[in-house]
């Protein structure tokens, strides 16, 4: 009895120890599996982090769209274990999508056609050079589609052996492209913390991709302002830099431009026989177009005048020479004139230019003069020279003229009244008889007062002309 009571504690002793065997290498496994999965989730963030601080790194880098595009899809494979992955992005033709870059082991996540499986079949760059290079339609399969889903998701392809997670990219609630990486079905489907962690990198994606462009777009503008800042520096120099000496007259202009670069000019030419040229013109248009053409007009006049007395002559061949190389929808309108100090007058032609204003000290009143023209590149120069001819005023002591570009006669108040010619007539008579200077420095005076804080909406240009 005391045997079998001996060996039935032995046995219930060999059994809870087999037991507690057991258990115990069940919790070692399970706390090795926990401590695996641990190190696995610790190696993911690790990778995360790297990953943020990585796109946190380049933007201040400017890099291209095919490298950010590179480096995101990369860091993308390695944080969520995919086999492959692309970017891509909106095209500039809308409707479709262009590949911005899609990884060595990317498989075909979108529709490729017949021809290109065939050729495939034996040449496998067909395939790879098709992945790289071919646009997306807009809602065509599953990356087409992705640029308008409202979220990531994750699907399976069954047809191809896929697992896929893609995402949209958006910035600023506007669409850039679209975010995918995949697996092969065999390698394991991805799991619900794969799907946080892409989501997560795809919205810092989006983040970096159009923190990247903004920066990049600002430093753009940034040296686009500096070039237009020297332009308007070369342009200046082409401006008149002190008043002409002549003899028996005051001449004094300005330029005030609406932008950086300005369509208005203004000139004086020394003429052979202590005579003076003088010029104001106003291009069509702003901005660069207008500052290069009135550039090329003022080197074409500048060499025409020397040879031709008659200012509408001049501006005839001017206008021969600009017209072959002038566009559609520029011209050019302009008022030249030449001052003889031997009889006091002022020979003028007017291309389609604002009139001239002459006050008459004798009379305290104010002309108006404006003999017909066409403005320069309309006609390449048989109506132009037919309808353009010279008018010759002779002027007085006292007497005064001011030419002006159409900035003056337009310039808007608060609710958009213009200023008009009457008015400018008026300023114009109230200053003249204080001499040249004192016009030119009134109108300006009096315009900005009428026009209060309101933004110039056009160049202004300002020449007057005293006879002492």
């Amino acid at each position: 009895m005391n045997e079998l009571a001996n060996l039935a504690i032995t046995g219930f002793s060999l059994a809870l120890t087999l037991a507690l065997l057991f258990a115990l290498t069940n919790h070692r496994r399970k706390a090795q599996r926990m401590r695996r999965k641990f190190r696995e989730i610790e190696g993911e963030e690790e990778r995360m982090f790297s990953f943020l601080h990585d796109l946190g790194l380049v933007i201040g880098r400017e890099p291209s769209d095919s490298a950010l595009s590179r480096m995101i899809v990369e860091g993308v494979l390695k944080v969520v274990g995919a086999s492959g992955g692309a970017i891509y992005r909106e095209a500039h033709e809308p409707g479709f999508l262009n590949p911005a870059y899609v990884s060595e082991a990317c498989p075909a996540l979108v529709t490729v056609p017949q021809e290109i499986l065939e050729k495939a079949k034996t040449d496998p760059r067909a395939l790879e050079s098709h992945l790289r290079l071919a646009r997306v339609a807009v809602g065509d399969g599953l990356i087409g589609k992705g640029i308008s889903m409202p979220e990531a998701i994750r699907v399976q392809d069954e047809e191809k052996g896929l697992t896929v997670m893609i995402s949209p990219l958006r910035y600023a609630g506007k669409d850039i492209g679209v975010l995918a990486v995949a697996r092969q079905t065999g390698a394991g489907d991805f799991t619900d913390n794969d799907f946080a962690v892409f989501r997560s990198v795809s919205e810092q994606s989006s983040f970096t991709i159009g923190n990247a462009r903004v920066h990049r777009e600002a430093n753009e503008k940034k040296e686009i302002e500096g070039e237009l800042k020297n332009a308007r520096e070369v342009q200046r120099v082409l401006l008149p830099q002190e008043d002409p000496v002549v003899t028996g007259f005051r001449v004094n202009g300005t330029n005030l431009p609406a932008k950086i670069i300005s369509g208005d000019y203004y000139d004086y030419i020394v003429l052979p026989n202590g005579k003076l040229g003088v010029a104001i013109a106003d291009v069509s248009g702003k901005g660069v177009p207008a500052g290069l053409l009135m550039a090329m007009c003022r080197s074409l006049l500048r060499a025409f005048s020397q040879a031709n007395t008659s200012p509408s002559a001049a501006l005839s061949t001017v206008n021969r020479y600009l017209f072959p190389d002038i566009r559609e929808d520029m011209f050019i309108s302009m008022i030249y004139g030449i001052l003889d100090p031997a009889d006091g007058s002022l020979t003028f032609a007017r291309a389609g230019h604002e009139p001239a204003l002459i006050f008459r000290k004798a009379t305290g009143l104010v002309e108006i003069s404006k003999p017909k023209g066409l403005a320069l590149g309309i006609d390449s120069g048989n109506v132009f020279e037919r309808v353009t001819a010279d008018e010759r005023i002779t002027l007085s002591s006292g007497d005064c003229v001011l030419l002006f570009t159409d900035g003056v006669k337009e310039a808007l108040d608060a609710s958009e009244e213009e200023f008009g010619l009457e008015r400018l007539s008026d300023t114009f008579r109230d200053a003249a008889q204080l001499g040249a200077e004192a016009v030119v420095k009134q109108v300006q005076e009096v315009v900005k007062s009428f026009t209060g804080n309101g933004p110039q909406m056009d160049d202004v240009t300002i020449v007057a002309i005293e006879k002492r």
